[in-house]
């Protein structure tokens, strides 16, 4: 069960119109790496998890992702301002101009739409939780190209919020990984020397640990 609180997961203010940023913006609210990718695929992958501490994790995760999305859509909804004209996007999507009214709408920040195929889901939580590590790693990287493109203090403070909730988030399933590391798809079984044996492909070069550590490959942090 869910339910919608009215006051946002944290507040959003603009110091002004910015049509132009707002088009950029649209990348984490429908976008490969968005605030709507990762509310779905945490979402889809509890479905099947049997560990209901991970379990309640990945749907906490999600229904947070699910507010950092309507932040987003909030701050767009501002950004674009009351009067539609397309002029005051150079490049980018222009959908919100000309088919939604500047609703903010499931679409990246070229203009195409959201789709179920951004959201990765195997059934095996080791795989998942990586899969998981990733998408927040990624989701930081692009609130930081953001965070680079924008003078506006009160849009600076918002997605400086979201981005430290991502590594937050990061931080999370990266201790639920080191849990139930040793289980699923990341068990030692059914495997030959072959998966012990690593090869410096790169002649010359200085010697590495990350090609042998051991005998094994380097741990993960």
């Amino acid at each position: 069960m869910f339910k919608h609180e009215k006051q946002l997961f944290h507040a959003v203010q603009i110091e002004g119109p910015n049509p132009q940023y707002a088009a950029l913006l649209q990348e984490q609210l429908g976008g490969a790496n968005g605030e709507l990718k990762a509310a779905m695929q945490y979402m889809s992958q509890s479905f099947r998890i049997k560990d209901q501490e991970i379990k309640d994790l990945f749907l906490d995760i999600a229904a947070e992702e699910l507010g950092h999305m309507e932040m987003v859509a909030t701050t767009i909804n501002l950004l674009n301002g009351h009067d539609v004209n397309y002029n005051k996007v150079d490049v980018g999507e222009v959908e919100t101009h000309v088919l939604l009214g500047l609703n903010p709408g499931l679409i990246n920040a070229s203009g195409y739409s959201w789709t179920g195929d951004y959201v990765t889901v195997t059934g095996d939580l080791c795989a998942d939780l990586l899969s998981n590590i990733a998408s927040e790693q990624r989701a930081k990287v692009v609130y930081e190209y953001l965070y680079r493109q924008i003078n506006d203090k009160k849009v600076k403070e918002t997605i400086d919020f979201l981005l430290n909730r991502e590594e937050a988030h990061n931080a999370m399933f990266r201790e639920a990984f080191n849990k139930v590391q040793d289980t699923g798809s990341n068990r030692d079984f059914g495997t030959t020397k072959a998966a012990k044996m690593y090869f410096n492909m790169s002649e010359p070069s200085p010697q590495s640990d990350l090609h042998h550590v051991d005998g094994k490959p380097p741990a993960f942090n």
